[in-house]
């Protein structure tokens, strides 16, 4: 009894030293995407427009990194807090951890080379070696050419520095762990011809990270079979459950029977900032940025319109939006 009680603490002392030099491993070594580039981006005048209509309207930087006022439909961005951050995911948005967005305008990373801003944007590592969190997705951002990305970065040196700090992430255990992990080495993409309308349109849908909202996942990855059909939750606080919807071309639940024009309008009518509508507690509510959404182009917006008619229809039903209970 004496032995297999000494070989099971020998074999417990010993699980738990791989364990530890395991998790040592992770959060020492890892993440491992190389160095940032020594690169220096040229800010051209071109570049800076293509980076701010990028930044803007396509990948969204500025929507997420910006104050959004929940208090009106589809949370416009509040004026004057152009990429200040703040925004919170907690545990009342149904997040496992504390995050605020950080600020990206150059007060923030004024210390940044642009090799360091690359790698970031590109691998979700950043300045200092650890790991983004995938609430930014970097990996679609992966996908684009090196030119967008360069535009991007030309474009936050250009932002008007404001002063805003947070504090420090909390992630729980075990993401707090398994996020030395998600980082990846980027797939840089290529720009397609603006005239070859599908693969221009499979770009812009792909660096916009489209399926990444309108998916549903399974401990953050996307279950197979549902990618582009709608039916992930997002929680508002005041609001209630919103769900993505099924953009796929299935002709009952998803878009199989939207025009192009139908399609264009959808994003149009948000172009007059004017008409904002106020969302009192309980009442519908969308993630969706329709506001920035708004400003892309017509001619993309057909891009998008033509890739998305090709996406495997997959019939799912989403209902998109349930009521939060309020109480007295």
């Amino acid at each position: 009894m004496k032995k297999f009680l000494k070989y099971t603490a020998y074999t417990v002392i010993a699980v738990v030293l791989i364990i530890i030099a395991g998790v040592s491993y992770i959060t020492l070594a890892l993440p491992n995407v190389g160095e940032p580039e020594t690169i220096k981006v040229e800010s051209t005048p071109q570049r800076i427009e293509r980076g701010k209509y990028l930044a803007n309207n396509i990948t969204l930087c500025m929507d997420c990194h910006s104050a959004r006022d929940w208090s009106k439909f589809a949370a416009p961005m509040k004026e004057g807090s152009l990429g200040v951050g703040g925004e919170k995911f907690d545990a009342n948005v149904g997040f496992p951890g504390d995050v605020n967005v950080p600020n990206i305008t150059p007060y923030h990373l004024s210390s940044w080379t642009d090799g360091e801003l690359f790698r970031a944007i590109t691998t979700g590592v950043k300045k200092d070696g650890s790991a983004i969190f995938p609430l930014m997705p970097w990996e679609s951002y992966s996908k684009m050419s090196r030119e967008d990305v360069y535009a991007i970065i030309a474009y936050l040196r250009t932002i008007k520095p404001q002063k805003t700090d947070y504090p420090q992430r909390k992630l729980n255990f075990p993401l707090n762990i398994l996020v030395h992990t998600m980082p990846q080495k980027a797939t840089l993409g290529t720009i397609p011809n603006e005239h070859d309308t599908l693969k221009y349109g499979e770009y812009l849908v792909t660096i916009a990270a489209c399926k990444d909202c309108h998916s549903q996942v399974n401990q953050g990855k996307i279950i197979a079979g549902l990618s582009y059909a709608g039916g992930r939750e997002f929680k508002v606080p005041g609001a209630g459950i919103v769900r993505s919807a099924n953009i796929t071309a299935d002709k009952v639940t998803g878009l199989g029977n939207w025009s192009k024009e139908q399609f264009i309008s959808k994003f149009k009518q948000y172009s007059d900032t004017s008409k904002r509508v106020d969302v009192k507690p309980g009442e519908f509510q969308s993630i969706m940025p329709w506001y920035r959404y708004a400003g892309m182009k017509t001619s993309d917006l057909e891009a998008i319109y033509s890739y998305i008619k090709t996406i495997k229809p997959v019939k799912n039903q989403v209902v998109k939006f349930s009521a939060a209970e309020m109480r007295d």
